[in-house]
């Protein structure tokens, strides 16, 4: 990866086209949070972890050119596949910035709100990112979080004891490398004690057949996921087949059910 830490699921192009599913799933959630927290033309904005940009290119629709967005990431890579498509669509508000999370400070603005989606899960201490967070909002800018409150409740129906343990197994590798998949229990708390009055917790949690759209955000996860986690020595080869096959059977089956894993998402105003 030439020199840059990796993430738990690589940076890939098949990880960027499933962080492009995955936000395609997720963009009316995203986009109605944003709306409900006064996002709007003419603001300078953060997307916090951006990833390769999915977010950031529609947040720079809202701002238009008379606004910013400041798309903060610590993969060159993602940065890289960012810039490509800002470029191709003509968005020049778009800023990139390259910053390890948790360790950098955020580039010195006064920004009018900040998106975090899936980021904080990621780090040994999310509450050094929220700070940086509240040092770069103007008083009174707010904060949008998705972050997960429950992973657990990803369930599958009929049952399945094989994709039970890759929940399992995600979970236990996510938290072997500093993370909390549930960190979004964590985040009121820590947001009040930054000062920050939280004016809205909704939780999200679906259950959703494989006719559903969002049928492929969890399906493209699992494949993608059990080769990184063989890759990573938490899976075996062997078990990673019988996973696939596992879920290959419940995808089959004319009943077939997924409980999605819960996220939470919090809109807080800086003072």
């Amino acid at each position: 990866m030439s020199g840059e830490r990796d993430y738990i699921f690589g940076t890939r192009d098949e990880e960027i086209a499933r962080l492009g599913l995955q936000h395609r799933v997720w963009r009316s959630r995203a986009t109605d949070a944003w709306r409900r927290a006064g996002f709007r033309t003419g603001q300078t904005l953060l997307d916090v972890g951006c990833g390769p940009g999915f977010a950031s290119l529609d947040l720079a629709e809202i701002v238009g050119p008379e606004g910013s967005v400041l798309a903060i990431d610590r993969s060159r890579r993602f940065l890289d596949a960012l810039e490509s498509s800002a470029r191709v669509r003509g968005l020049g508000q778009i800023a990139t910035h390259q910053v390890e999370l948790d360790q950098g400070p955020l580039p010195a603005v006064a920004a009018d709100g900040a998106w975090v989606r899936w980021v904080l899960a990621f780090l040994p201490r999310p509450q050094d990112l929220l700070r940086s967070i509240a040092s770069a909002l103007r008083p009174g800018g707010v904060l949008v979080v998705h972050e997960y409150v429950g992973y657990e409740t990803w369930r599958f129906a009929p049952r399945s004891a094989e994709l039970d343990e890759f929940v399992r197994v995600v979970v236990e590798s996510w938290r072997a490398e500093g993370g909390e998949p549930n960190v979004g229990l964590d985040l009121p708390v820590l947001l009040g004690e930054l000062g920050f009055e939280i004016r809205s917790l909704v939780p999200i949690l679906d259950a959703i057949r494989p006719t559903d759209h969002a049928w492929e955000w969890p399906k493209s996860f699992i494949d993608i996921g059990i080769r990184r986690l063989i890759e990573l020595g938490r899976l075996d080869a062997a078990k990673g087949d019988a996973i696939r096959s596992a879920y290959a059977e419940v995808e089959r089956s004319p009943h077939a059910l997924c409980v999605t894993p819960a996220v939470l998402e919090i809109i807080a105003r800086k003072p």
